[in-house]
């Protein structure tokens, strides 16, 4: 995960053109939000039987969790963060959490 993070940064820095830091993290975050809205049209129109097949929405889904992930890599590496040690502590945490035994506070042990 850290080689791909560190490849798709030496991409955008070769294809997009330098911008102030803080307008990067603006567009890297805007660009999560306009994969998830894809994500969710895909997921929607699937739930809808519309517009497409059952296939070209789960293409179309795909398409867009992997344009969420890349951005949010890339936000990580314009951050100096590293995406896989977030991901991994994040994910430990969540899998801590017990919805079935702590429903009234988020699944947060007591």
């Amino acid at each position: 995960m850290r080689d791909l993070q560190r490849r798709l940064c030496e991409w955008q820095n070769r294809n997009f053109e330098p911008v102030e830091p803080a307008h990067r993290a603006l567009q890297l975050t805007l660009g999560v939000c306009e994969e998830a809205g894809e994500l969710s049209h895909a997921i929607l129109k699937r739930d809808q039987g519309i517009r497409g097949t059952r296939e070209e929405h789960d293409a179309d889904a795909k398409d867009a969790i992997a344009d969420v992930v890349i951005y949010a890599m890339n936000l990580c590496s314009h951050e100096g963060w590293d995406f896989e040690s977030i991901v991994r502590e994040t994910a430990e945490k969540v899998m801590k959490r017990d919805w079935q035994k702590n429903r009234a506070n988020g699944g947060e042990n007591a």
